[in-house]
């Protein structure tokens, strides 16, 4: 049962002001046990020491980003689960969570009206994104799900295509035909269902760099 009273808690952020924000807010939800950090690297100090049940941390700190912190616990195999607070909702910001395992991100301007939730949802094993994010996140994931049906030098010629790069220079720079690219570029097109209008794989492609630039 969530019991806000009964949970541990590290917060960090090196703004004071928002530290103690942040402190406030969950001092009125009844979060009682609370360590606050001004730094990367006395937020991971006081995760190892008191394995607490969850952790807020920011994602920019000095010494070490709240994603560096969230890392060097998952290396060191400590259960306590991870929020990132961040102004970023790009995807790579995003990205770079998910790909460790971090159950919750939550944008800054989102803390006072969504911390509440995203600990409730956390405890219980969920991830939990702001709004704003989990739209674009589910968009990303669509996307790369397209992007897997990809073969091996399709995904190669699509990454160069996102540089902004044409059809010559890629075939110059992988030493195979203009006529050999061209024919992947209209099986990529296929693939991903996009219109076969002039230059329209290149657009989307340039669109879309920052889902293709993962994989």
């Amino acid at each position: 049962m969530f019991e806000p009273s009964e949970l541990s808690l590290v917060i960090a952020d090196d703004h004071p002001l928002l530290l103690q924000g942040l402190k406030d807010t969950l001092e009125h939800y009844h979060f009682k046990q609370i360590n606050t950090c001004s730094n990367g690297t006395s937020a991971l100090e006081a995760i190892i020491q008191h394995k607490p049940d969850l952790a807020i941390l920011d994602i920019e700190m000095p010494y070490l980003s709240g994603l560096a912190v969230a890392e060097e616990c998952k290396k060191r195999g400590i259960d306590t689960k991870v929020i990132i607070l961040s102004y970023h909702k790009e995807y790579k910001f995003v990205a770079k969570a998910k790909a460790l395992n971090i159950s919750g991100y939550i944008l800054k301007e989102d803390t006072t009206t969504e911390i509440y939730k995203c600990l409730e949802q956390v405890y219980y094993n969920k991830f939990y994104y702001s709004p704003s994010i989990s739209e674009e996140v589910a968009s990303s994931d669509l996307i790369t799900q397209k992007l897997q049906q990809l073969s091996p030098s399709e995904l190669k010629i699509l990454k160069l295509i996102a540089d902004s790069l044409g059809s010559q220079t890629i075939a110059e720079m992988l030493h195979i035909s203009e006529r050999t690219v061209e024919k992947h570029r209209s099986n990529i097109i296929t693939k991903l269902d996009i219109a076969k209008q002039p230059n329209s794989l290149s657009i989307w492609a340039i669109e879309q760099r920052h889902v293709i630039e993962e994989l």
